[in-house]
Formats: structure tokens, C-alpha cells, sequence
């Protein structure tokens, strides 16, 4: 009796197109033996029997069904006083092999479907590079800035890097273009103008349905990384702690650091292939941070969790761009570090988890006290109001800002339009709570609030 069926051993009760398959799969993994007259318990049959061109001829088949072709090595053994045909393939240098057009993967004891996005990536991998190496087919140099491209020259010098070469030759040198192209790393780092590939979603929520504020970037991922922060900051709280020294010190709801390491990450290893976009969501007291692009199928939340796995950037030339840049230190440290920010301020574990098609990180800050929570909440409301408003009601709002005596005689005036849709104007921002009237209608005064 054999022992039970592993990553790198199947068995089959007989010579089929599984057969195949499960050596396709062995083949795009890391290898593998396919006994076959044995059943699901590793017990081998009686009546299995194997002619005398049996085995030529199953290799055959197999040759001929597959793409590119793999041979096995084939042989038969006896397994208690029974006779097994054994089929077995190394891992193939240049992957994907396919059978009848389907790509398999092994994953513990079974086969596993590959999508089309997992066959380039197979393909990618085995090649040793990336798709953001590759010609951009849809873009040419001239949507390229060269601005950004020195911009981010200045930012390696800082980082103690010899550059010496302008835009065009330092692209060309870290193989940047290609074909004459500018390579996909090359097009979502410097492109001059915003577009969807790179969209990332940003919002405020109070609840999962109400929001309080929103907007996107869609320029090249090195500004988004400051773009993403500023937002996160903008509406996450801080609290100024009084020490004595000249300077106060500032201690944020979440620690900088870890939410630039989780945005940095996000950019870096996004699916920039998958039509799904980036979200942020922040909320009262928790941020989610949403990314297209799945975890390789063989690494586990637990590795990630344990640092026990290899790190294999999904976009190479961007990782390796940003390291250079020194904002980040090394592959697949990210988590850990994330992790210690967190431990260190005393705030609860961050969340990785798998979903739909992409990854989420879910952060936890301190629980604000009521006060600060309601001044928060009203201030971001105003925000909204303030961008609801129509054009009448800004020009007013902007003109009592500048002149808070102003009447409103004088306003109809400059706004340009009747007594009458002024007053009404005025008494709508008054009731959105952006403008309160000071003392009597002569003498007093108004406040923008």
C-alpha cells in the first residue's frame, strides 16, 4: 500500500485525461509522480495490467495533448504483489504547459484551474519578470513627463544613488523604455496626464452608506502615494500634547508611519491589469485600504503573518524603482513593520484578509472622545455643504468673507441678481449652518461659520 496523496503524488485507478491533467499541473509547479492502477487509498487494483506497449503508448498521448510537450518518465513497479504504472515530470523550465487549452496548477493534493491573469503571471514568473517590464502598447513617449522622470532622479540622489544621466538615458538605463516604448512601470510612475489605470478612490464614511466627503487620483503612482496620506490625514484626528519644549508634539489616531508603509505597499503591489480601482475608506475610528491583485495561490495570511514566505513583487520594476527612492526597504518586510508601528502605539492588530478579487487591510485607531468626534463630524459636513452650494450662494458667502458689513443692497449688486434671491440665498445658508447675522440688520455684522 503507497502512502497518501500529496502536493507532489496523485493516484489514478487508470490510464485517462486526468492523467494528463494532474501532469500538467505537476509540471507548472514543482513536479510530481501520478501512480496509476491505484485507488483513492493508495491501494493498488487486481485486475489493473499493463500490455506491452502500454507505457510508449500513454507517453505518447501525453506528448501529443500537451503544450509545450512534456515527456514523462515512465515506468512500472510491483506494489504488493500488484503491478502500477508510474508517470513522473519535473517542474518545466518555461511555464505554463496546458492541456486541451486549460492551464492546472498543483495546490496541496489537488489541481487547480488557472485564470487568465494567473497564466501571465505563471508566464511572467518563469521568465523571471513582470508585466510592468513589458512595452506599453497603448501609450508613446510623448505621454511621458520628463519632468517627474528628473524629479524622481533627484529623489534616488537623496538617497545617496550616483545618477548622472538626464531623463531619456537614465529611462533607458534602468530599461524603462523598451522597443522604443515606454515600459508600463515607466508609463504609471511619469505619465503626464491623469487617466483610469491608476485610479484610487478616497472617502469618508460615517457609516458604510452615509459619506461624508469623496474624491479620486489618477495621476502617476510616486505623487498618489502624498495624495493618499494627504487624505488620510485630513480626516483622521490629532491631538496636541502640551510638553513645556518650545515645540508641542502631535500624537495622530494611527501612526504615520504604518499608514505610509500600507499605502506605499498598496501602490506597489497592485493589480494595475484588473478593471477594479483602489479604495480607501476611512472611517470614525477604522480605515479599510482595498487593493485589486489576489495573494499568490501558495502564500497564506498566516505567512504573511510569520514572515514565512518569499517575497515576489507583482510589479518588479516599480518595487525595485521605489526602493531606490528609499521608500521602502526591502521586499516582503511591509507587514512586519506595519505590525510593530501598531504594537508600539499600543493600538490593536491590523486586519489582512483576502477579498473579492484583491487584498484589504483594515487598521484601528484610538476611540476619539465625544467632543472631538462631533466637531469632526461637523466640520466635515460643512465641507459638504460648502460643495453643494450653487453658484449664487458661493459668490455670497465669498463677498461677506471679504467684507463681513457688506448689505445687502451691496450684494445684489455684485452678485447680480434680485432682493428678493438674495434674502433667499441668505436664508439657505443660514439654514445649512455656514452664515449667522451678527447683532441688528444696520449695525450688526455677519460671520461666516
Amino acid at each position: 500500500m503507497l502512502n497518501k496523496e500529496t502536493q507532489h503524488t496523485e493516484f489514478k485507478p487508470k490510464f485517462n485525461e486526468d492523467v494528463i491533467e494532474t501532469l500538467v499541473a505537476f509540471a507548472n509547479t514543482k513536479g510530481g509522480r501520478v501512480f496509476v492502477g491505484v485507488d483513492n487509498n493508495g491501494q493498488p487494483f487486481k485486475n489493473f495490467t499493463i500490455g506491452k506497449e502500454s507505457l510508449q503508448n500513454w507517453v505518447n498521448e501525453i506528448k501529443n495533448k500537451t503544450q509545450p510537450q512534456i515527456i514523462p518518465d515512465a515506468y512500472h513497479e510491483i506494489v504488493d504483489d500488484k503491478e502500477v504504472a508510474i508517470f513522473e515530470v519535473q517542474e518545466y523550465p518555461v511555464k505554463p504547459v496546458s492541456t486541451r487549452g486549460r492551464y492546472y496548477k498543483r495546490i496541496a493534493n489537488s489541481n487547480h484551474l488557472l485564470s487568465t491573469t494567473e497564466v501571465v503571471n505563471l508566464h511572467l514568473q518563469s521568465l523571471n519578470t513582470s508585466w510592468d517590464a513589458y512595452p506599453d502598447t497603448f501609450h508613446t513617449l510623448d505621454d511621458i513627463s520628463l519632468d517627474k522622470v528628473q524629479n524622481a532622479i533627484e529623489i534616488q540622489k537623496s538617497n545617496s544613488l550616483t545618477v548622472n544621466e538626464s531623463p531619456l538615458p537614465f529611462l533607458l538605463k534602468n530599461d524603462l523604455i523598451r522597443e522604443n516604448k515606454p515600459a508600463n512601470a515607466a508609463f504609471l510612475m511619469f505619465k503626464n496626464k491623469d487617466s483610469v489605470e491608476t485610479t484610487i478612490e478616497l472617502g469618508r464614511f460615517k457609516t458604510p452608506i452615509t459619506i461624508l466627503d469623496t474624491t479620486r487620483t489618477q495621476t502617476d503612482i510616486i505623487t498618489q502615494v502624498n495624495q493618499v496620506l494627504d487624505f488620510v490625514r485630513k480626516h483622521i484626528n490629532v491631538e496636541i500634547i502640551i510638553t513645556g519644549n518650545p515645540q508641542n508634539t502631535q500624537r495622530w489616531q494611527y501612526p504615520l508611519e504604518a499608514i505610509r508603509e500600507i499605502v506605499i505597499n498598496m501602490i506597489i503591489h497592485r493589480d494595475y491589469r484588473s478593471t477594479s480601482d483602489s479604495v480607501v475608506k476611512v472611517f470614525d475610528n477604522y480605515i479599510e485600504f482595498y487593493n485589486p491583485g489576489k495573494l499568490p495561490e501558495d502564500i497564506t495570511i498566516d505567512d504573511l503573518l510569520s514572515g514565512n514566505y518569499k517575497s515576489t513583487p507583482r510589479n518588479r520594476k516599480i518595487a525595485d524603482f521605489f526602493k531606490n527612492m528609499g521608500w521602502i526597504e526591502k521586499y516582503g518586510s511591509g507587514i512586519a513593520r506595519v505590525r510593530g508601528y501598531f504594537k508600539e502605539s499600543g493600538l490593536p492588530e491590523p486586519e489582512f484578509r483576502p477579498i473579492s478579487d484583491g487584498f484589504q487591510v483594515t487598521v484601528f485607531g484610538e476611540k476619539i472622545s465625544e467632543d472631538t468626534e462631533k466637531d469632526t463630524e461637523k466640520d466635515t459636513e460643512k465641507d459638504t455643504e460648502k460643495r453643494t452650494l450653487s453658484n449664487n450662494q458661493q459668490k455670497i458667502l465669498e463677498k461677506i468673507s471679504d467684507n463681513n458689513s457688506i448689505t445687502i443692497e451691496e450684494l445684489v449688486e455684485i452678485v447680480g441678481i434680485n432682493l428678493r434671491n438674495v434674502k433667499a440665498n441668505i436664508a439657505k445658508l443660514k439654514a445649512k449652518g455656514l452664515l449667522e447675522r451678527i447683532g441688528p440688520d444696520n449695525g450688526g455684522y455677519w460671520k461666516v461659520i
